[in-house]
């Protein structure tokens, strides 16, 4: 018996930000004058990755499609590299102090007699 993929569904906000960063690494690929094959290259992946990146298609690997970004020089979240740097250091921290595990909350009690 064959196992069956389940088709994953993305909310509707996580779609449109993967059309906007897919327009972004399109607009920014073309202002460099870099053809689809030379890009790819470049990212050293397919053009069919490629494309689905610049399609929006939200399954791409998260990883290739921030390196697209940066290549075709799309700001990640702040425009100064140095600001990215710090504030991803200060999530870390931030991150370290919470807890390591969560455990589901108790069911609230049924007050209703």
């Amino acid at each position: 018996m064959r196992h069956m993929r389940r088709e994953r569904h993305y909310s509707e906000t996580v779609r449109h930000a993967a059309q906007l960063l897919g327009s972004q690494v399109r607009q920014g690929r073309i202002q460099r004058q870099w053809t689809v094959r030379q890009l790819a290259e470049r990212a050293q992946i397919s053009t069919n990755t490629l494309l689905k990146v610049e399609r929006g298609d939200p399954t791409v690997a998260l990883g290739i499609a921030f390196d697209l970004a940066v290549l075709v020089g799309v700001p990640l979240f702040f425009d100064d590299r140095e600001r990215l740097r710090s504030e991803a250091r200060r999530e870390t921290e931030r991150t370290a102090l919470l807890a390591q595990r969560v455990r589901p909350t108790a069911e609230e009690p049924d007050y209703d007699f």
